[in-house]
């Protein structure tokens, strides 16, 4: 089969391959890929600042992917040939709290993943991929949306009426911005475009705060609540802004951290953290019963992922090019 491998850190040693095609074996699915969406962990294991040391190499990377099962080992009775699935991160993460070495066992790195014609997963990992959307759109499910879902609904236990932070307006904070609005909440959203807060509104969002325009832009957001601050915040930026996320939340309210877009590392003051009485979660996407879930809330509302662009499997580079740029919601790479 064709498969991209990551020989080496960097993009340019992400190379177009033939590589042997896998076989399955009992409990597992073979799937052949219809396309995969990327996301910040796919670009930081190539950029190798993600767990370096966990990377192996030659490595087939992208987590997020959905196609049709083709072949099944003995034993399989969740999906038959024809089905259509989705991977799902934590491949080991069936339901309840997540175990000590969930990483271990993640597609994209150390597993191989998506990004090739055809792709291992075991039944009990896959998802069935939602009937009304094309691969394309079910591809950004895994993490995008997922991560959104937990944060909102299994984390955050959102209530309508509520008030809900988004930062930025890439994959799962689209999403973010889509679920939280058909859960009955007020979406704020913080972003540096101007134009994508305009069109972020017409998702669903109350209100944008542009954090070029207003560096101090959790003073905005108390403005927003009333002095209050928002009962969740999703957090995608991480570093230093953790403290702004903090005094923008309300008393004993919540912040998803999510995603380290300016920094791995904070210096975290912690009396406002006291004081405010800030419960700091970790996310790291979700279980696959969650998944589960999710796809039904996103039939019964009839939610569709936001694309940027979709890139032809040819062109993965340009695909994970635009992804450093910045995208409006996903980018897709079409596989079959």
């Amino acid at each position: 089969m064709k498969a991209w491998l990551l020989n080496d850190f960097g993009l340019d040693n992400l190379a177009l391959s033939n590589t042997p095609t896998p076989e399955p074996k009992a409990g597992e699915l073979l799937v052949k890929i219809g396309a995969v969406s990327l996301n910040f962990r796919d670009k930081a294991i190539v950029d190798g600042f993600y767990e370096p040391h966990l990377v192996p190499k030659p490595l087939i990377p992208v987590s997020d992917a959905a196609g049709t099962v083709v072949a099944a080992g003995t034993g399989v009775s969740r999906f038959k040939v024809g089905d259509r699935v989705n991977s799902h991160l934590y491949s080991r993460w069936i339901d309840g709290e997540p175990g000590p070495d969930e990483p271990a066992y993640c597609f994209g790195m150390p597993l191989p993943g998506g990004l090739a014609e055809y792709m291992i997963i075991h039944e009990e990992s896959a998802v069935r991929a939602p009937d009304n959307m094309s691969d394309e759109e079910a591809s950004t499910l895994p993490i995008a949306a997922l991560t959104a879902w937990y944060s909102l609904v299994d984390y955050g236990q959102i209530q309508p009426g509520q008030t809900v932070l988004v930062q930025g307006t890439g994959g799962v904070s689209i999403f973010a911005v889509q679920l939280a609005t058909a859960l009955g909440a007020k979406v704020i959203v913080t972003s540096s475009s101007d134009a994508n807060l305009d069109a972020v509104k017409k998702l669903g969002a109350v209100a944008g705060v542009n954090y070029r325009t207003f560096p101090r832009w959790e003073e905005e957001v108390l403005k927003l609540t009333d002095g209050k601050g928002v009962d969740l915040l999703l957090d995608v930026a991480g570093g230093e802004g953790l403290n702004q996320s903090i005094l923008a939340t309300k008393a004993a309210g919540k912040i998803a951290q999510i995603g380290f877009l300016t920094g791995q590392t904070t210096t975290l003051s912690l009396m406002p953290l006291i004081f405010r009485q800030t419960t700091v979660r970790g996310i790291a996407v979700a279980p696959r019963s969650s998944f589960d879930r999710m796809n039904e809330f996103l039939n019964e509302h009839a939610i569709r992922p936001v694309i940027d662009q979709t890139y032809a499997f040819d062109d993965a580079h340009k695909a994970f090019e635009h992804l450093a740029r910045g995208a409006f919601g996903k980018v897709v790479i079409k596989v079959a």
